[in-house]
C-alpha cells in the first residue's frame, strides 16, 4: 500500500533471527527441500514473477492511492451527504459513513429513499474515476506498462457498490482507449489472501500433505485457514479455504502482542481441527501482510495500519508466529512471508494463464498494488 517514507533511526544492528528449519536445513535461508520455500518478499515463484508491488506513487496533493481507498469512498460519501442532507430521510442525513457497513450502502442503492441512493451513486461515480486515474498513472510505470489485465480485489469488492465502481472504473477506461482489461477478483476478498498463499510454496509441497495453513493480516482483519487442494494440482484450480476463522481487531483496538497472541490461538485452533479431521498439513504458514518485506521477514515499510508496531527494529513476524505456533504435528514449521496484495493477486494465477503481463489492485483499509509476469508452465 502506498505509504509515507519514514525516517528509521538505526542505533544498534537489527538482531538477527533464531536460527530455525528455515535457516539451518540448506545453510543459505531456505527451507528443507519437502517445503522448499523462497526468500520472504520473493520475485521469483513457481507461478509467476513479482514485478513490482507496493509502489509508492505521489502527485501534488500526496499519495495517488490514498484517493482509491475503502476511506477515500467513505471520505466521499461524508461530503456528498453534507451537499444533500435535504434530499433525503434516511439515517445517511446525520450517520458518519465510516459508522456504516457496505451492507448498508448496498441496501441504499436499492432502497425507496432516492435521495439516500442519489448520494451513494454521486460516491461511487467519484470513486470510479478515481480508480481510473490511478489505474492510469499506475500503468506509466515500467513495471506496469505491459500489463494486459488488472484484477481488483479488497474488502469493498464484495460489496454491489464496489462492484459498480470497478465495472464503471472499466467503462471509463474503454471511454479513453487505454488498452487495459479490469476484472473483479474471482474469489471472495476473504479467501482470496488465503488461497494465493499456495504460489508462495514449491509444487512438490503439496504432493505429501493435504492441506496447509494460511494467515491474511490487514488493516481491520485477520483471517486464517486451511487451503486444501488435490495432489496432484499444480496452480490451484482445485484449492478451496477449509475452517476459516476471522476476527476483526479494529473493533478490539489491540496491541501488536495482544493482536499476534489472538492469531497464535486461532492457529493452535486450526491446527487441532485438522488433527481431529486427520488432515496431514504442511508444516509451513503462508502469510500475507501490508508493507515491504524483507528476505529475513522484516517488514520495512507500509505497516502503519496494523495495531502497534510492526516495523520496530527488534520486530520479526516470522519468528513470532514460530513462537505461538512453533510445530504442526510434531514437525518444526517454516513460515513464507509476503506482500498482501502479491498473496491475494496470486490467487488469480489460474485464470492469468491467458496474458503474459497483469496486474492486481486491492481496495481495502488502503490501496495495495502488484504487477506479475506469467511463468509458462512448462518451465
Amino acid at each position: 500500500m502506498a505509504v509515507a517514507r519514514k525516517t528509521r533511526p538505526r542505533s544498534k544492528p537489527r538482531p538477527k533471527p533464531r536460527p530455525t528449519i528455515h535457516d539451518t536445513a540448506h545453510g543459505d535461508g531456505r527451507a528443507p527441500s519437502h517445503v522448499a520455500l523462497p526468500w520472504h518478499g520473493a520475485a521469483d515463484l513457481p507461478a509467476a514473477q513479482v514485478d513490482s508491488y507496493n509502489l509508492e506513487l505521489r502527485d501534488t496533493e500526496g499519495f495517488i492511492g490514498d484517493k482509491a481507498s475503502g476511506r477515500a469512498f467513505r471520505d466521499l460519501i461524508d461530503r456528498i451527504r453534507k451537499e444533500g442532507r435535504d434530499l433525503t430521510e434516511h439515517d445517511l442525513r446525520t450517520t458518519r459513513a465510516r459508522d456504516m457497513s457496505k451492507k448498508e450502502f448496498d441496501a441504499i442503492l436499492t432502497g425507496e429513499d432516492l435521495g439516500a441512493a442519489a448520494i451513494v451513486h454521486g460516491a461511487i461515480e467519484e470513486f470510479a474515476q478515481s480508480i481510473t486515474a490511478v489505474v492510469q498513472r499506475f500503468l506509466k510505470q515500467k513495471s506496469w506498462r505491459d500489463v494486459q489485465r488488472i484484477v481488483v480485489g479488497g474488502g469493498l469488492r464484495r460489496s454491489r457498490v464496489g462492484e459498480i465502481a470497478i465495472l464503471r472504473a472499466a467503462l471509463l477506461l474503454r471511454e479513453a482507449e487505454v488498452d487495459v482489461e479490469i476484472v473483479p477478483l474471482s474469489h471472495h476478498p476473504d479467501e482470496a489472501g488465503l488461497l494465493g498463499g499456495l504460489q508462495l510454496l514449491a509444487p512438490e509441497t503439496m504432493a505429501e500433505h493435504d492441506g496447509f495453513i494460511a494467515v491474511d493480516i490487514g488493516g481491520t482483519n485477520l483471517r486464517c485457514g486451511i487451503v486444501t487442494l488435490k495432489k496432484t494440482d499444480r496452480f490451484g484450480d482445485s484449492a478451496s479455504v477449509e475452517l476459516l476463522l476471522h476476527w476483526r481487531h479494529r473493533d478490539h483496538r489491540p496491541g501488536r502482542e495482544e493482536a499476534l497472541d489472538h492469531l497464535g490461538g486461532m492457529l493452535r485452533e486450526l491446527a487441532a481441527k485438522a488433527k481431529r479431521r486427520k488432515w496431514k498439513l504442511a508444516p509451513v504458514i503462508a502469510v500475507g501482510c501490508p508493507g515491504l518485506i524483507a528476505k529475513d521477514g522484516w517488514i520495512k515499510r507500509g505497516a502503519q495500519n496494523l495495531p502497534g508496531n510492526w516495523e520496530a527494529e527488534d520486530f520479526n513476524l516470522t519468528e513470532a508466529l514460530r513462537e505461538r505456533l512453533p510445530r504442526i504435528d510434531g514437525r518444526s514449521i517454516s513460515v513464507a512471508l509476503h506482500n498482501d496484495a502479491v498473496v491475494q493477486g496470486l490467487s488469480e494465477v489460474s485464470r492469468m494463464r491467458d496474458v503474459e503481463h497483469w496486474a492486481v489492485l486491492t481496495i481495502g483499509t488502503g490501496l495495495g498494488n502488484a504487477s506479475y509476469t506469467t511463468v509458462k508452465q512448462d518451465t
